[in-house]
């Protein structure tokens, strides 16, 4: 164990290239669950943990690491599991997700997987539990889930996708002619916070779950005339299932049709990101999730991008 505690704490270098590295562990029960290590800032054995008075239902207490004082979520309660009774044999995966840390009590850790995100496939319809997951994959022979912990986030503290009033007046000047905007996010949650403020600054969402269906919706849009007369921008997660988002921004640069398309990339991955992965790709813009005046700027700096274009045109 010891031995997987060091590997998770020295990842630090994301893999690319449609890749990924997977932490598995379980839960109460015998299913085995995945993360990816980028997200992973540490594994510890679990320490005490301290209760405090109206806490969420899914956090079991609150630990004092590091100088840091983090909510520990009990995983297997937040995907409809029976809680943890006994924490003494548990681990805490202390993790980085939208801007916040946070620890998810888990039962037990295992190994670290490299993997390609085409392996990586959406849930099966009718799931059982497809509500918490944002894809599955197979390891040794055995279904590996995914879960969707934007969505165990946001039940636990819901993120408010209002934009201020001052952004909405500036980008009210500015929307141009062209203002569809396609949204590309394996998690449902994420995907219904981004359609909600970009539907508050008047534009329209297409929303897609993951970066082969928005290559696929793009290619398809372009069979139709041009993609510049019909889409103002793209706002892609980098994590999802078969293709993530670096690889979708690259082959939009490589497709002659989509070459000149504005893309955002908008991910969890919110403490520490290959830069130069973003800029490799050609990624026009990167922000973390979820803040949805930041949000805001980086879709008022595209509109004013995509309107400049099309007058100089």
């Amino acid at each position: 164990m010891s031995g997987i505690l060091d590997s998770v704490n020295q990842r630090t270098q994301l893999v690319g290239q449609n890749r990924l590295e997977l932490l598995t562990f379980r839960l109460n029960r015998r299913q085995r669950y995945g993360i990816n290590v980028f997200k992973v800032k540490e594994v510890l054995q679990c320490p005490k943990l301290t209760s405090m008075p109206n806490l969420h239902p899914f956090v079991k207490g609150i630990a004092y690491i590091r100088g840091q004082t983090i909510s520990v979520i009990d995983m297997s309660l937040a995907t409809g599991g029976r809680p943890v009774d006994d924490i003494s044999n548990c681990f805490i995966i202390i993790s980085e997700f939208n801007r916040s840390v946070q620890g998810f009590l888990v039962s037990a850790v295992e190994r670290i997987v490299n993997i390609n995100w085409e392996a990586i496939l959406p849930p099966p319809q009718g799931a059982g539990r497809s509500n918490y997951l944002t894809a599955v994959t197979e390891i040794d022979n055995e279904l590996v889930e995914i879960l969707d912990v934007e969505k165990i986030l946001d039940q636990i503290s819901p993120v408010d996708t209002c934009l201020s009033i001052e952004l909405l007046d500036e980008i009210s000047l500015i929307i141009p002619t062209v203002k569809t905007v396609l949204v590309a996010d394996d998690s449902m949650v994420a995907r219904k916070q981004v359609q909600r403020a970009i539907e508050s600054i008047g534009c329209d969402c297409i929303c897609v779950k993951d970066g082969k269906e928005a290559l696929r919706t793009l290619q398809s849009m372009a069979g139709n005339g041009s993609i510049y007369q019909q889409l103002a921008l793209v706002i892609s997660d980098i994590e999802m299932p078969e293709m993530d988002g670096y690889t979708l921004t690259a082959a939009i640069r490589n497709d002659p049709v989509l070459k000149d398309l504005y893309v955002i990339l908008h991910t969890s991955l919110s403490g520490v990101f290959n830069q130069a992965m973003v800029e490799r790709v050609g990624a026009n813009a990167f922000i973390p999730k979820f803040n949805p005046d930041e949000l805001g700027r980086a879709v008022k700096n595209a509109m004013t991008t995509v309107t400049a274009v099309s007058v100089s045109s």
